[in-house]
């Protein structure tokens, strides 16, 4: 299971549903990686494909993810990267600004997934 940073999962399955904790753009080292909103964006989108697939879902079952942003001047900067991430398969999104986020991060995001019912 992936690793958290305090006392909650990475995700959690209850029946069909699948909700994964806020991902924010940390490093291997543990520090939010550098560069800016970009590069920052889109190592939050592979921590966020890394929970998923430990869930064992696929970016296609996502329904609906929450966007928390430090600035909302970053909203449209948000846009591409994250069309390019989901691709087709676009789930319902909020987005918030929020006065701070944990490690000074400026994205988190979190995200809810529906499973088939295996028998």
């Amino acid at each position: 299971m992936a690793k958290t940073v305090g006392p909650f999962s990475p995700w959690r399955r209850i029946g069909q549903t699948i909700a994964t904790s806020g991902q924010i753009g940390l490093g291997d080292d543990g520090k939010v990686v550098e560069g800016g909103f970009r590069p920052e964006l889109e190592q939050t989108l592979q921590n966020l494909s890394n929970v998923l697939a430990d869930a064992g879902v696929t970016r296609e079952q996502v329904i609906k993810v929450n966007v928390y942003l430090a600035d909302l001047a970053d909203w449209s900067a948000l846009n591409g990267p994250y069309a390019e991430f989901f691709g087709s398969s676009l789930p319902a999104r909020t987005a918030f600004a929020t006065s701070a986020l944990p490690f000074g991060a400026r994205v988190e995001i979190e995200a809810w997934a529906v499973v088939e019912e295996t028998r």
